[in-house]
């Protein structure tokens, strides 16, 4: 069955779907990566694509910015068409002098402020976590590619701009515990602990407060391919 937000048809996507913000990044991924792509699902051009990587059934759909769009998204992937696994590739800044720009990182919690789990399914926590098997996955496949993966605390922010009188980077960093952010994992771990479902976070650090450095928008969409490539080696694993 289609949705008001995704076209695509019973069995379109696979059983493991790699979920990026931006509609380009998941075009990206698709036609670099995946054998015989095929675009599944385009509705407000929120693009969705299964092929195969290495004969193994993948797909990647974007989640658009922001806990509410990753909410619906991720949802219906799982509520209606069958998804047992979603891994978000996405970029964050990073709020520790440990996490640097094109550092790779898998979130072993999300920190968060938004009501999305409460009103949602009645959750008030404000610390949701990711499925243990994938994270475990992950850093497997890390070690055997050579690729460091350091794991983190991220913070899902509702907001992008924030008033440094109401609160600095540094109280945030304080008060959450969290090592860098962006601003989508918590509703995705939510829905996949809600529907028995399995989730997972990888990141690549795209700026730091720390050092104020960061990369450009286009690099974003195409330099990130070791935490692309790590995404796709752990989802034919799965």
């Amino acid at each position: 069955m289609s949705t008001p937000h995704n076209s695509a048809a019973p069995g379109d996507f696979a059983k493991t779907v790699l979920m990026p913000g931006d509609p380009l990044r998941a075009q990206f991924v698709a036609l670099n990566f995946l054998k015989n792509p095929r675009l599944v699902t385009s509705v407000r051009n929120v693009y969705g694509y299964t092929g195969t990587y290495k004969d193994v059934p993948v797909s990647v759909m974007a989640s658009g910015m922001g806990i509410p769009s990753i909410g619906i998204y991720s949802y219906e992937l799982y509520s209606f068409y069958g998804v047992e696994n979603i891994i978000r590739i996405g970029s964050a800044g990073s709020y520790s002098p440990d996490l640097n720009v094109l550092d790779v990182c898998a979130a072993d919690s999300a920190f968060s402020d938004s009501s999305f789990a409460k009103i949602q399914g009645g959750v008030d926590d404000h610390i949701l976590y990711p499925s243990p098997e994938i994270n475990r996955v992950i850093q497997e496949k890390a070690k055997e590619m050579g690729i460091p993966c350091k794991t983190c605390r991220v913070h899902s922010s509702d907001v992008f701009y924030t008033d440094a009188k109401v609160e600095t980077w540094q109280e945030l960093r304080a008060r959450t515990g969290s090592d860098c952010v962006e601003m989508e994992s918590f509703a995705l771990f939510h829905n996949a602990n809600m529907l028995g479902k399995k989730a997972a976070c990888l990141l690549t650090i795209s700026d730091s407060f720390v050092t104020k450095q960061e990369i450009s928008a286009e690099a974003r969409q195409t330099s990130m391919t070791d935490m692309m490539k790590l995404a796709l080696e752990t989802a034919i694993a799965l």
